[in-house]
């Protein structure tokens, strides 16, 4: 289950790149996301040891994106901020049942597979790219 770290890091991402060089305080990201400024403080000094964001302190100091949003793929985000398997996890099955002592097997398999198409369509999407569409 998500728990909601990647939304909050590309949301961000995203409103620095629309204001474009601005640098923008954590209180008015945290507004624009409608979270406590904690929330946005805590996620942005990960995404600052990321190198997706930068900072400058003092007066007239704020946030903004760490490299070029063209530079940031949506998969290179979710894995840094939030990989959970898409699907969940496998269980403990009954050793003793034909199909409790192979299921685990199986269902990585597939969990492996559905994780790497998820991040390979994520890979082809850029924070500019999501950010286009709020232009």
């Amino acid at each position: 289950m998500s728990n909601g770290r990647f939304a909050t890091a590309l949301h961000i991402l995203t409103l620095l790149e629309i204001k474009n060089g601005e640098l923008l305080a954590s209180g008015y990201i945290a507004g624009s996301i409608n979270v406590n400024p904690a929330v946005v403080r805590k996620e942005i000094r990960n995404l600052r040891e990321l190198g997706f964001v930068d900072s400058k302190e003092g007066k007239g100091g704020g946030f903004s994106l760490g490299k070029p949003a063209s530079a940031i793929t949506l998969g290179e985000l979710y894995r840094a901020v939030n990989y959970i398997p898409l699907l969940g996890r496998s269980n403990n099955p009954n050793p003793g049942c034909p199909v409790g002592r192979q299921i685990n097997t199986h269902l990585e398999s597939l969990f492996k597979t559905a994780d790497e198409i998820f991040l390979q369509q994520l890979g082809q999407i850029t924070v500019k790219d999501f950010a286009a569409k709020f232009t």
